[in-house]
């Protein structure tokens, strides 16, 4: 067929803060859709903005595409945006598509002249659908422009198990890229969409019409093995969820003598419940468990309706240190917080040996159930401070630069702790520090 279809990954952000270099994503997403346009005789091409050498406008010139397809997080949101209109001010006659986790729940965000069609669900196929004209109507998840009206079509929960595997092409044409801290060119494999649990804050869980779907894992283990890279990236949003499925995991891993470095995002209860599972699969890989931590009161985890406890957190970090796994700790700075709150967090992440750590701001993610309740206490509607290191909603007990002052000393100290305990030795700490430093002085989030 010789319709030219690219489809584009935007940046994460254009300051300092986008870790490109340590911590950057595989675009998986549009792997899996050029897999199946290539499947349907389709040659798309992937564009990665931040991992290119020449620009998008560039690249649009040169190639001009016939369909442009684009997708992204809330943060990318104004990238998104701002490329949608650059493909049609050059192109007026280009099918613009935008996809992805954020418009699942946000499609109004993108109803602007420049788009053409909205998908609203994980089913890529539905993209080669829209590429052969089918009528809109018949397209479940699309939403579409009629008589100067938007209109969509409601999304139906996607079975990950029609998913091809991704179209690495991209990924292994770009060996110096893709690293996660020390582990380079790392690949990511997904098994599984959203999330069984409802932690109120999350915005995963909604995704897929709310349903939970996970992939055989026979065929992930077979995906693993053909990959050619030593270090797999699990990105579900919670891979330890099931043990027998995790059993079977770890035992096909050591039968089909697979040897790699694993990624993934777990659960503390699951962790604790499942201890001998844990060791186990420390012995075939595991290096990094990314762990939603979120606080050090309980009463912020009720809050959150994370069903932990601060106690199993504690235990938790013990006991994978004691393994030599590396967890990284996710935490949450809350409104409410006060200077002893921040000092609080940096004296419990010091004193448990938690040396991976990220701590976000509270910020309430339009589509989870959480965010109705703060909606009417925004003080920005700048997507790109939807990051987790901006201030979305005023403070409840101090002043904005007060608590940008309080939350930037505190990751001055846990980047210093860091750099006392060797963690991240890659990572440019003066350089960080003084942005972090000129941050404080100016009591606005990060640039």
């Amino acid at each position: 067929m010789d319709k030219k279809i690219l489809l584009v990954h935007p940046e994460v952000s254009r300051n300092k803060y986008n870790f490109n270099g340590i911590l950057e994503n595989e675009p998986l997403e549009l792997e899996y859709l050029s897999a199946v346009l290539k499947q349907e005789g389709y040659t798309p091409e992937i564009f990665d903005v931040p991992r290119e050498t020449v620009s998008l406008e560039e690249k649009l010139r040169q190639c001009r595409p016939d369909v442009f397809y684009i997708c992204g997080r809330i943060k990318q949101e104004a990238f998104m945006k701002e490329y949608i209109r650059l493909a049609k001010r050059l192109d007026p006659q280009v099918v613009t598509i935008v996809g992805g986790l954020h418009v699942q729940k946000n499609q109004e965000r993108f109803y602007m002249p420049e788009t053409d069609y909205i998908l609203t669900t994980f089913d890529v196929f539905q993209v080669s659908r829209i590429i052969e004209g089918e009528a809109p109507e018949e397209i479940p998840g699309l939403c579409y422009k009629e008589g100067g009206q938007w209109k969509c079509q409601a999304a139906q929960p996607f079975d990950i198990r029609r998913l091809p595997w991704p179209d690495r092409s991209y990924f292994y044409s770009h060996p110096g890229h893709y690293n996660y801290f020390e582990i380079p060119h790392c690949a990511q494999v997904r098994t599984a969409y959203s999330c069984a649990f409802r932690c109120r804050f999350c915005y995963r869980n909604v995704l897929n019409c709310g349903t939970y779907t996970a992939r055989d894992i026979e065929d992930v283990v077979e995906e693993i093995a053909s990959i050619d890279s030593e270090g797999i990236y699990i990105i579900d949003d919670d891979f330890l969820l099931d043990a027998k499925r995790i059993r079977r995991f770890i035992d096909l891993i050591k039968e089909k003598g697979i040897h790699k470095t694993y990624v993934c995002m777990g659960r503390v209860d699951f962790i604790l419940k499942n201890r001998q599972l844990i060791r186990d699969f420390a012995e075939i890989g595991l290096l990094y468990l990314i762990v939603g931590l979120e606080a050090v009161e309980d009463t912020y985890l009720k809050q959150y309706n994370k069903r932990t406890k601060i106690s199993w957190n504690a235990e938790c970090v013990r006991f994978t240190n004691e393994l030599g796994i590396k967890i990284f700790g996710m935490f949450i700075v809350d409104l409410d917080f006060q200077k002893k709150d921040f000092d609080r967090l940096y004296t419990w992440i010091a004193t448990r040996g938690v040396k991976n750590v990220a701590v976000s701001i509270f910020t309430p993610v339009p589509g989870t159930e959480i965010y109705h309740d703060y909606a009417d206490k925004l003080i920005t509607e700048d997507p790109g401070h939807w990051d987790y290191m901006h201030l979305v909603c005023r403070p409840e007990k101090l002043s904005v630069r007060k608590y940008y002052f309080y939350y930037y000393v505190l990751l001055i100290r846990l980047f210093l702790l860091a750099r006392r305990q060797g963690v991240y030795d890659g990572i440019d700490y003066r350089s960080y520090i003084l942005s972090f430093l000129k941050n404080m002085v100016r009591g606005k989030g990060a640039r």
